[in-house]
C-alpha cells in the first residue's frame, strides 16, 4: 500500500471521483490508499461539496510551510548508547508515523506509537513524550487513551513513584493480529446469521455467505501463522539457554 502525502494528481482523481457521486471507499480503491486517507482528505480541504484538488494541494503547502516556520525540530532521540545517528532515528520515525497515518490510525496516536516504539526500553513518562513531541500533555492524554484502548500500549507504575509509564509489548503486532481475529470471528458470525435471514439463494445472502467464508479462511491463515511464530520464538529461547 503506498506511503507519503498524495500528489496533485490523486487530488484531481479526488475530485472527479466525488463528482461523479463515488464513495471514500471506491475512490480509496481507484488510487491504491487507504478510504481513511482520502476521508481525512476531503474533509480539511472543504468536504465532499467543496473539495477543489488545486485548492487542496495550495493549502497543503501552506500547512507544510507555515509547520516548518513555527515548529522548530524535534530534539534528537536519546537513546544513542548504541551509536545510533540521532538525525536517522528522527527520519525514520517520521517515515513510520506516516506509515501508521496511512493504515489509518490518526496522526497524533501514530506519533505517540512511533516514538515508544523506536525507544530500547518501549516505555516513557507524559512528560517525555511532551517534550520529545512538543506537543500539550492533553494531547498525549488523548492519544495514550485511544492507544490502550486499542491495546496497543498499558500504564505502569513503579512502586514509589508517583509518574506513570507508557509501554508497549514487544509483541505489540502479534496482540493486533490478535485483536483482529476476534473481530473476524465476530463479523463472520454476523455475517453467517444475515445469510439465514436473508436467505443463502438471494443475491444479499450469497453475499454475506462469501465474506463469512472469506473471513474464516483468513483467521485459519492467520493462526497458522502465529503459531509458526510462536515456535519459531520458543526454539530461539531454547537455543539461548
Amino acid at each position: 500500500m503506498p506511503g507519503g502525502r498524495l500528489t496533485n494528481e490523486e487530488r484531481q482523481h479526488i475530485a472527479e471521483g466525488l463528482a461523479e457521486g463515488l464513495g471514500y471507499t471506491e475512490i480509496g480503491r481507484r488510487l491504491g490508499r487507504p478510504a481513511s486517507t482520502v476521508m481525512r482528505e476531503v474533509t480539511r480541504n472543504g468536504g465532499p461539496e467543496d473539495y477543489g484538488a488545486d485548492r487542496a494541494q495550495e493549502a497543503t503547502r501552506h500547512r507544510a510551510r507555515r509547520l516548518k516556520q513555527a515548529r522548530p525540530p524535534a530534539p534528537p532521540v536519546p537513546d544513542s548508547a548504541h551509536g545510533r545517528d540521532p538525525r536517522a532515528v528522527r527520519d525514520f520515525t517520521e517515515s513510520f508515523t506516516a506509515l501508521l497515518e496511512e493504515q489509518g490510525l490518526p496522526r497524533m496516536m501514530a506519533r505517540v506509537l512511533a516514538c515508544l516504539l523506536v525507544t530500547d526500553s518501549g516505555t516513557l513518562t507524559a512528560a517525555d513524550l511532551v517534550q520529545r513531541l512538543r506537543v500539550s500533555p492533553a494531547s498525549v492524554s488523548h492519544a495514550v487513551t485511544f492507544l490502550e484502548q486499542q491495546g496497543m500500549l498499558r500504564r505502569e507504575r513503579t512502586p514509589g513513584e508517583r509518574r506513570e509509564r507508557y509501554a508497549i509489548d514487544d509483541e505489540i503486532w502479534l496482540l493486533s493480529t490478535l485483536a483482529a481475529l476476534q473481530m473476524n470471528d465476530t463479523l463472520a458470525a454476523a455475517s453467517r446469521r444475515a445469510t439465514e435471514v436473508l436467505g443463502a439463494a438471494t443475491p444479499a445472502g450469497a453475499r454475506f455467505k462469501s465474506s463469512a467464508e472469506f473471513l474464516l479462511l483468513v483467521n485459519e491463515a492467520l493462526q497458522k501463522v502465529m503459531e509458526q511464530w510462536r515456535q519459531s520464538r520458543a526454539a530461539r529461547s531454547a537455543g539461548r539457554q
